[in-house]
């Protein structure tokens, strides 16, 4: 499949997509592919993979699933491998997985912050790198795009590690930016906020009713945002519409950070 505006034509790209076996990872990987892209869709759970590849198939996608702890580098580059031999390169990365639990600060503990760090930022790290090096062999430029959060950039109960873990994620996109634009690689950022996804690790906390009255005063919109609304944006980001946007963090929140 493919669009009918170039701009937005991905006809001929190959792409990885993490966190893709639901939610916002298995929008993402439907939108690139209805944009025209081959789609590698991992996650570690092979079931929900199998079920996003399945589904862009049917649909006249091309799409192949690949298990992956994006938590180890070995992994990442075995998928990274296997992406190249199957589809011959690797152009767009999208680094979604993540771990979003929300606690008091008090209560955080060592444990409980290397988890979220180690999700959030240090696998994200490693999945832009390892993605990057590949871009920069092949000599073509590249897209990276890394799911961030509202909560990079405002405070909330609970998130004060899920926070500064996001907060990381956006200079790293900044970083990678400047560092990478001499190859023509594009690093960007979506920074959803409250979704009706089902991030890893959430809590009952996001469904109370507390939170319901939150999201109706505070968010524009008065709704939480829906998975595939994010899809949209990151085909932009990875295409030639974005052709001069790098470093860029951009929000997706119902105008919740412009409040």
């Amino acid at each position: 499949m493919s669009t009918n505006n170039p701009l937005f034509d991905l006809s001929g790209r190959n792409a990885i997509v993490t966190g893709a076996g639901r939610g916002l990872g298995a929008e993402m990987a439907k939108g690139l592919a209805a944009a025209g892209a081959d789609v590698v869709v991992a996650a570690r759970t092979p079931g929900g993979i199998a079920r996003t590849a399945a589904a862009i198939n049917a649909a006249g996608g091309t799409a192949h699933a690949i298990a992956c702890d994006a938590t180890e580098r070995s992994e990442v580059e075995h998928l990274i491998a296997e992406t190249v031999e199957r589809f011959g390169s690797l152009d767009i990365m999208v680094v979604n997985h993540g771990l979003g639990p929300a606690k008091d600060l008090l209560e955080v503990t060592d444990e409980d912050l290397d988890a979220v760090i180690g999700v959030n930022l240090n696998s994200a790290y490693v999945c832009a790198q390892l993605a990057g090096k590949q871009m920069i062999e092949q000599g073509k430029g590249g897209a990276i795009v890394i799911t961030s959060s509202s909560a990079s950039k405002i405070a909330c109960w609970g998130y004060s590690y899920y926070g500064a873990s996001k907060g990381g994620v956006d200079q790293l996109v900044r970083q990678l930016a400047q560092e990478w634009a001499p190859h023509s690689i594009r690093v960007n950022a979506i920074n959803p906020g409250y979704t009706d996804n089902e991030m890893a690790g959430t809590s009952d906390v996001h469904d109370t009713p507390e939170v319901a009255e939150f999201i109706d005063r505070f968010i524009p919109f008065g709704r939480r945002g829906r998975a595939e609304e994010m899809a949209g944006p990151v085909v932009f980001m990875v295409s030639d519409a974005a052709s001069y946007m790098t470093g860029q963090c951009l929000f997706i929140d119902g105008g919740y950070s412009a409040v």
